[in-house]
């Protein structure tokens, strides 16, 4: 994943502060872009703060840029194949800049746990956490028979305090 420097990130903020909602949606194109860099994905539509994607290894894959940002990822199957977990781990990485193979692993870790239990299952690796579920739903989701969801863990910052 490829970051810009800091001076050009200061200068896009700056930029954006007299526009204020302009800014959320330009914030939301970069959350997009990353997550395509990242996934492999394409765009297959975008209505306000959510984007949804095409990618070949999920039925349904959005994101939804309002605070916190989060990824959903659904696949028809209730046992998806090895690639939908490598999915899940690096839609997690563009997200939030978790470990993909972390990410992953923990995906894969709380489907199996799901599809035990019969509901749903939560973790976090890094900074972000993470929701699997196996199970009927209602709702848009509700033909999928496994949907991971993926969000920065909140209360962290990018900020590493000294000490």
């Amino acid at each position: 994943m490829t970051r810009l420097p800091r001076s050009t990130l200061l200068l896009a903020v700056l930029a954006c502060l007299p526009a204020g909602v302009a800014c959320a949606a330009d914030a939301c194109d970069v959350l997009t872009a990353q997550v395509i860099r990242a996934t492999g994905a394409s765009l297959a539509g975008r209505t306000g703060p959510i984007a949804v994607f095409r990618a070949q290894d999920a039925e349904r894959m959005s994101l939804d840029c309002r605070a916190p940002a989060r990824l959903t990822v659904a696949s028809l199957d209730r046992e998806p194949t090895p690639a939908y977990f490598i999915l899940m781990g690096r839609a997690a990485q563009a997200l939030a800049g978790a470990d993909a193979v972390s990410a992953e692993v923990l995906a894969l870790n709380l489907h199996q746990s799901s599809l035990l239990t019969q509901a749903p299952r939560r973790g976090g690796t890094g900074p972000v956490v993470m929701l699997c579920e196996t199970g009927p739903r209602t709702g848009s989701l509700r033909d999928d028979l496994t949907v991971c969801r993926v969000a920065r863990r909140p209360g962290l910052s990018r900020i590493r305090r000294a000490g």
